[in-house]
């Protein structure tokens, strides 16, 4: 049997340096938001010419538009994302209309007859095109706080109506804390991850990453709950034994099954990251991420947490 409790000190000593080094990161980079928070207008392009125009090629192109604060990057080996202002449908076409007379495909080809015939293709395809207002990326905002708060204060209950029954030698209320906690560590670790990438890769974070998230908060919640249920079960089954025991008995019965079903998921996870396109990378990336740890800190963290909680309770009552 693996003793998890016993090696407490060493489980949550790491966590809480990860913890707090996310913390820094957050704190000094910040999360780089994307146009659902900050409003503003995404276009993306993939091209077909044989070699993809430059970002400066492309800027060039579209000064003569006058496009404010307009930034473009590239996206895979032929894509590019044109960020901006909130920009209207006739400024959107005539985006369209200037980049393609600029780099249209033209070529030389030959009727059946032997006759010369000059062709144009299109120069790319329009994948994605988004424009949000101001005013609607600061209500987006509003929204994804309060889902996070709704969503902490439902687990808090949800787990204190469970294990209302389970009383000693921890009270029910305390495993919904516990909970929170650790899915508190989930989320700032996976913020601060995003804070590193925006900052160095310019990853940035939409209504996809908010969703993320809450996903994130469901699938460590789920995991943390199915060991605090074994612990219940173990304590109503071997009532007068040492707690921490009892615990460390109900993470050796659950660990197999909780790594196994996280591997489940980061193989599709995998997956749809390899496969998916960019439209859903981030999305997908911020699931990896949470995921994974949060199958560490349902094991690692929470439990241990209860236990360490446990003991300086009986400590003050002495």
């Amino acid at each position: 049997m693996i003793s998890i409790i016993k090696q407490r000190k060493i489980w949550l000593t790491f966590s809480s340096l990860m913890f707090v080094i996310s913390l820094i990161l957050f704190a000094s980079f910040g999360l780089k938001l994307g146009i659902d928070f900050t409003g503003g207008s995404l276009l993306e392009l993939e091209f077909y010419t044989q070699e993809q125009p430059t970002n400066q090629q492309i800027n060039d192109a579209l000064a003569p538009l006058g496009i404010d604060n307009m930034t473009i990057q590239s996206v895979g080996e032929k894509g590019i994302a044109i960020r901006s202002k909130d920009i209207d449908e006739a400024t959107h076409q005539k985006i369209l209309t200037t980049l393609q007379e600029k780099f249209k495909i033209t070529g030389e080809a030959k009727t059946p007859d032997g006759t010369p015939l000059q062709y144009e293709a299109k120069a790319f395809e329009e994948k994605k095109f988004d424009s949000i207002g101001p005013s609607i990326g600061q209500e987006l905002k509003k929204k994804a706080i309060w889902a996070i708060v709704i969503a902490v204060i439902a687990i808090i209950a949800y787990i204190a109506w469970a294990f209302r029954k389970v009383s000693k030698p921890v009270s029910s209320w305390k495993y919904g804390v516990v909970a929170v906690i650790s899915l508190l560590h989930d989320i700032v670790i996976t913020v601060g991850f995003f804070a590193l990438l925006g900052k160095f890769y310019g990853l940035e974070i939409n209504a996809p990453f908010i969703a993320a998230l809450l996903t994130i908060f469901g699938y460590s919640n789920n995991d943390t709950i199915v060991v605090f249920d074994r612990t219940r079960e173990n304590l109503i089954r071997h009532m007068g034994q040492d707690f921490e025991k009892i615990v460390d008995i109900s993470l050796n019965e659950v660990i197999v099954r909780s790594i196994n079903t996280s591997l489940t998921v980061l193989l599709a996870l995998f997956s749809l990251l390899l496969f998916g396109g960019s439209t859903i990378r981030d999305f997908v990336l911020a699931l990896i991420f949470g995921v994974i740890i949060g199958t560490y800190s349902s094991i690692f963290v929470a439990s241990p947490l209860l236990v360490v909680w446990q003991r300086l309770q009986n400590k003050i009552s002495k």
